[in-house]
């Protein structure tokens, strides 16, 4: 990654008025605006669809045979985005993985605060089979809060007994909302897009003020037990990287097969910036590399 790549993602956001940390009602729109500006390529085919009563969006490649299905949560510290805002990141990875993918509109909070993301996750990875998917060619993946929705419907999967998905990809995952971890600090000034203030706050609306029901609703402190093959993307300047490392860690320590793979300097999601980051089109190849493989795997 280029110096001047990454100034001129920073001067990007300093030049931008969302707020993460802001009034809910007033940001969504410029969240919406700024992560939905850019305009759809024409070969995507971007269909309305729902699982079970959960909307959503199907975003494939018109005339590309697909290999597999992505089960995709957008992001947005549980409060803002949208599955439309997901379609720029789901259509990069749909075309580099040969898959089809299926972005979920979960409810937001405050007004559906936990766990009602999570429910919707699971209400919508059971009436796959039903659509006619099979979830041994699914990969589920998210990013940021929606990795934190990816991981809480696995861990709930598992402890039903339910049939498992092929893999799972977790991009920059926020899955520790008591905001416990080490970078919270050491990478607060490096962290451009994300910081402590904002998530706090964000924290209230999903989870409330009771310590005990913000510990319970991170998906950090869930069972890792069981959990499908797993790879894990962040950047080394995010406040959320220890939400990464102690996953994967959690994940060795249950003998699941992970991989952490770390991007040098890089800050939140930065995938979504593939097309003006080296480094971000190299991480969404490898993601899609995974993606693509663990679908035809079966």
């Amino acid at each position: 990654m280029s110096r001047e790549q990454r100034e001129a993602i920073r001067q990007r956001r300093a030049a931008s008025p969302l707020d993460l940390g802001g009034e809910v009602h007033e940001q969504r729109a410029l969240f919406e605006q700024l992560l939905s500006h850019s305009p759809v390529p024409p070969d995507v085919v971007v269909t309305p669809t729902h699982l079970d009563t959960v909307p959503g969006l199907v975003v494939e490649v018109a005339d590309r045979a697909s290999v597999g299905t992505v089960l995709y949560f957008h992001g947005g510290a549980y409060v803002f985005g949208s599955a439309r805002s997901s379609v720029g990141i789901a259509a990069d990875l749909a075309r580099r993985s040969q898959t089809r993918v299926l972005t979920v509109d979960y409810r937001l909070a405050p007004e559906h605060p936990a766990p009602a993301a999570t429910d919707d996750a699971v209400r919508a990875y059971r009436a796959l089979p039903a659509t006619g998917v099979d979830p041994r060619r699914v990969v589920v993946a998210g990013e940021s809060a929606g990795g934190g929705v990816a991981l809480g419907l696995l861990q709930r999967i598992v402890a039903a007994g339910e049939p498992l998905p092929a893999a799972a990809l977790l991009f920059s995952p926020w899955i520790d909302l008591t905001l416990s971890g080490d970078s919270m600090r050491t990478r607060a000034e490096a962290d451009f897009i994300v910081s402590r203030t904002a998530l706090r706050r964000r924290v209230r609306d999903y989870a409330g003020d009771d310590e005990a029901a913000v510990r319970r609703h991170s998906p950090l402190f869930g069972d890792p037990r069981g959990l499908p093959t797993t790879l894990i993307q962040v950047g080394s300047h995010e406040v959320l990287l220890d939400d990464s490392t102690r996953l994967a860690a959690g994940l060795v320590a249950a003998d699941v097969s992970v991989t952490l793979d770390v991007t040098a300097e890089a800050t939140h999601v930065f995938q979504s910036f593939a097309g003006s980051w080296d480094e971000a089109d190299e991480a969404m190849n490898r993601a899609a590399a995974f993606v693509h493989t663990a679908c035809a795997a079966g």
